[in-house]
């Protein structure tokens, strides 16, 4: 099929809303993937292990037991009294584009694209706002004691949008 016959609309919002910060990296999981892709997870992890050398470290880790288990409320849905069975792979977005690769079907190639894009608009997104910090920062100096109320509500509402997403795992 041409690209003007298979097109995938899936909203960007969707697509960020299945981005975590795990490990101090943005990453998507093995599950999300896969329904984006519209493959069972296990069809995805076999096609990843199939080509292992695809997959370094930094494109994709696989989750420890306790941030699974600390973060099972946020993206793992079992039922009450269920084990984890498998944990989950995390993607880094060069591991994601890496799976256009792997997985080979117009769908896949279609999703990347959205998912890859959605990557590049959350990058936007926070160096737009550390370039509004820099201007801030540069007008604060001018106009230090007049506006001080001002500035600092802007620092708040800059510093809470940067953080879209809350990180899950443990520190070191």
């Amino acid at each position: 099929m041409d690209n003007d016959t298979f097109q995938i609309r899936i909203p960007i919002e969707h697509i960020e809303s299945k981005i975590f910060l795990i490990r101090g990296q943005k990453v998507m999981l093995d599950r999300d993937l896969a329904g984006l892709y519209g493959v069972e997870t296990k069809v995805l992890n076999q096609a990843v292990r199939r080509n292992s050398s695809r997959f370094p470290e930094d494109f994709m880790f696989e989750l420890t037991l306790n941030e699974a288990k600390s973060s099972r409320s946020q993206f793992v849905t079992l039922n009450r009294g269920e084990n984890i069975k498998y944990l989950p792979y995390a993607f880094t977005e060069q591991g994601i584009a890496m799976l256009s690769s792997v997985l080979k079907s117009e769908r896949a190639i279609h999703v990347n694209i959205q998912i890859i894009r959605a990557f590049t608009k959350m990058r936007e997104m926070i160096a737009h706002h550390a370039e509004l910090r820099s201007k801030l920062e540069a007008l604060e100096l001018r106009y230090d004691e007049q506006f001080r109320i001002v500035f600092d509500a802007i620092r708040r509402i800059l510093s809470d949008e940067d953080d879209p997403k809350t990180e899950i795992g443990f520190k070191e």
